[in-house]
């Protein structure tokens, strides 16, 4: 697409905002009723395209991508109109007799560049706070998934007038173009590396940013623990996506003494799921291209596999594989893995498994298994990550009540639900006086009005 043609998908979706149209609440609601329409119709060929790219299964297409859109799109469809009126909010003494609320109003244009490892979900679930929020869109996805890509550029394209939401297909040369541009406000989900890129030229004027990055998200089983659900649960929340995951477990601290044991729960749990051999398993997904497959597969140089470790070139498929006695220097542990690799490290005391997770920057997620609420406590205040989940993995990302986002490295900002709205949102504050009368201490002259003053504002 040549820079000019961008430039006047960008002109027109000014013109549309400033029209006025986006503001209008059932205009807002008509348009995700129409997504979610257009989404249900297609639901076959977005099968298909997560198939080519990532050879997802139906099932998990639709538990990770599609289900959890529909979800999000009945939520606002739902409730848009109560959480986009005013929010009221208390007045302090000295504003008597005012009233004070938040009113909601759109940014205007926004840019949404999503990733490749859910390509549909993550593309999508932005874009329909966005909307829901009365701006106008336009979409990056990443072109490594290049068939769902299409197929959200078919959806889109059916369903919006592109001067409302449009899509722009390319590679990292489009990127530089599109960044170029002013936008009202960025929505970026991927590495660390290239939203430090989206935040540099943002600060070029000042735009607003919402970051979805990474991290390494550590997973603690205690002594204490379930250890069979526990085993059965990790695996599932790590090798969903073939591990491709950005809250996947990305390394296990499991407690000493049950080492082991839980060990080989995990390998029974990962052959009763994916079979003798995973890489035939027709639920099991392989890396996205040749590139991340090299990579995955360079992080096991050195270190001690104790399960799997084979992998198919051909299909890009790596098999489970857990390793044990990782160095924190090992380059395994000094980068998110992103595939179904699974380090693993004792502890025995659990600030001795705090000190470890603290030496890595802070994670985008975090887990513990544990019956102990005692040792629960513990882990929420010592650990620092954008979200946690306790006996669980991944499933936080699926409740719309939970604001989901990162910390410090792992990302800025939140969405889902109602966060959504507000991250898309300008949350103008509002104060409106009454006029019937006017307190008198706020003006000069301030002879005799110090000691009132200080009374007041005390």
């Amino acid at each position: 697409m040549k820079n000019n043609k961008i430039i006047n998908i960008i002109n027109e979706q000014d013109k549309f905002f400033k029209s006025g149209k986006t503001e209008d609440i059932s205009f807002r609601i008509d348009t995700l009723k129409k997504l979610k329409s257009s989404i249900i119709e297609h639901e076959e060929e977005i099968f298909q395209a997560l198939y080519k790219d990532l050879k997802k299964s139906k099932f998990e297409s639709y538990a990770t991508e599609i289900g959890i859109i529909l979800d999000e799109l009945n939520f606002f469809i739902k409730n848009l109109k109560k959480i986009s009126k005013n929010k009221k909010v208390k007045t302090n003494f000295i504003n008597f007799p005012a009233k004070s609320f938040i009113h909601y109003e759109p940014y205007g244009r926004t840019l949404i560049i999503s990733p490749w490892n859910y390509p549909f979900q993550l593309t999508i679930a932005p874009l329909i706070g966005s909307i829901a929020a009365g701006n106008t869109s336009v979409l990056k996805p990443s072109e490594l998934s290049e068939e769902t890509s299409k197929i959200i550029d078919k959806i889109i394209s059916k369903t919006f007038q592109r001067n409302h939401v449009a899509v722009i297909e390319g590679g990292v040369e489009i990127n530089k173009i599109i960044l170029n541009e002013r936008w009202d406000f960025i929505f970026f989900t991927g590495s660390v590396n290239v939203g430090k890129i989206i935040m540099g030229s943002a600060a070029k004027h000042l735009t607003p940013v919402v970051l979805e990055l990474g991290g390494k998200s550590p997973a603690v089983v205690t002594d204490d623990a379930n250890l069979k659900v526990s085993a059965k649960r990790l695996v599932w929340g790590k090798l969903i996506n073939a591990g491709q995951t950005c809250i996947a477990p990305d390394y296990l601290l499991v407690q000493r003494k049950i080492k082991d044991k839980f060990i080989k729960l995990c390998i029974d749990e990962i052959k009763n799921s994916y079979g003798e051999n995973p890489m035939l398993s027709k639920d099991y997904v392989k890396i996205i291209n040749p590139n991340h497959f090299k990579r995955v597969l360079d992080l096991l140089k050195g270190e001690k596999i104790i399960y799997g470790g084979k992998s198919n070139k051909t299909l890009n498929i790596i098999e489970p594989t857990i390793v044990e006695n990782v160095s924190l220097n090992s380059s395994i542990m000094k980068e998110e893995i992103f595939g179904p690799i699974l380090p693993v490290i004792t502890f025995d005391s659990l600030n001795e498994a705090f000190d470890i997770i603290n030496k890595i920057p802070n994670p985008l997620a975090s887990y513990i298994f544990t019956e102990n609420k005692k040792t629960e406590k513990q882990f929420l205040q010592n650990v620092k990550s954008g979200s946690a989940c306790i006996n669980d993995t991944v499933v936080q990302i699926s409740n719309p009540a939970l604001p989901f986002g990162g910390k410090n490295t792992s990302g800025i900002g939140r969405y889902h639900g109602r966060a959504s709205f507000e991250a898309f949102s300008n949350q103008k504050s509002v104060l409106k006086q009454k006029t019937l009368f006017d307190l008198p201490l706020r003006y000069p002259p301030y002879k005799n009005k110090l000691k009132m003053i200080k009374l007041i504002l005390k």
